[in-house]
């Protein structure tokens, strides 16, 4: 996106308190992307993908997983799947705040920018499936 002089990208009806959050977050250096466009780009990353790929880095992976807590693991699921935090708080129970701090940590544990940068690694060491849904119910009950 920085290409097109771009950080982000949101939807004109984004709502107020999302399209300030979205500021912020772009004035600290992060991208922004919607999550509905996120989804579409999962969409197409996964129909343009070949049936046999190269297996991804399995010792990544596992440094992933160790580095996690599960709770962490299932918001980084749910942020591959393109879910908002509002939309991962719903399903998982869970306040919006708290949501964003699971997800700072993460991405902070991960080494990661962002959240568009999660979703990518999560494809890249098969911690998500292109074409997958996200499970109905956390991989990790707290």
């Amino acid at each position: 996106m920085q290409c097109a002089g771009a950080s982000g990208f949101l939807f004109k009806d984004t709502q107020p308190d999302d399209l300030a959050a979205a500021i912020r977050t772009v004035a600290a250096g992060d991208a922004v992307l919607a999550p509905a466009p996120t989804r579409r780009l999962i969409r197409r990353f996964a129909a343009q993908q070949p049936e046999h790929t190269e297996q991804p880095s399995s010792r990544r992976t596992e440094q992933i997983r160790r580095a996690l807590t599960g709770r962490e693991q299932d918001v980084f699921a749910l942020i591959a799947a393109g879910m908002s935090s509002s939309e991962i708080a719903a399903r998982l129970h869970l306040s919006t705040a708290t949501v964003k701090i699971h997800v700072g940590r993460l991405l902070a544990k991960v080494g990661l920018r962002d959240r568009l940068q999660a979703v990518v690694l999560a494809y890249e060491t098969a911690l998500a499936t292109p074409g997958s849904q996200p499970p109905d119910q956390p991989l990790h009950p707290q």
